[in-house]
């Protein structure tokens, strides 16, 4: 597959990763990601290693929350290497009525038009695990 433009990386950030995150639609998560893909939340120092290993962490993640959002996006796109930094709001509702907000920055790496790596800093507590 080609390398995506500036606007398809954003589109892949923001819709089809982050959209389909905030609407729980764990295929269409996972069909973000190359099958090697790495899921490395930093600030927790932990990695989530192939795609076996993204749906179990997800598979845990959207069920624990009731509303999941993320918008207020700042993105910076590097065409020629296939990345993005993203700036973002995070936004998690529980279920006994509590809201819980991050400002969080993940970077993209793209291979072959998917996920090659995420590499996530949150201002918050890890979810993630």
């Amino acid at each position: 597959m080609p390398d995506l433009n500036a606007a398809q990386l954003k589109g892949m950030v923001e819709q089809n990763y982050f959209g389909n995150v905030d609407n729980k639609f764990i295929e269409s998560v996972m069909d973000c990601f190359h099958p090697d893909a790495t899921l490395t939340i930093q600030t927790a120092n932990l990695t989530h290693t192939g795609a076996s290993e993204i749906r179990r962490m997800f598979t845990d993640f959207f069920p624990a929350f009731q509303k999941i959002w993320h918008g207020d996006f700042s993105p910076v796109v590097d065409v020629e290497k296939q990345k993005v930094a993203i700036q973002f709001v995070a936004t998690r509702d529980t279920f006994d009525g509590q809201h819980q907000r991050a400002e969080n920055c993940n970077f993209f790496k793209f291979k072959d038009g998917k996920i090659e790596s995420i590499v996530i800093y949150m201002s918050d507590e890890n979810p993630l695990v």
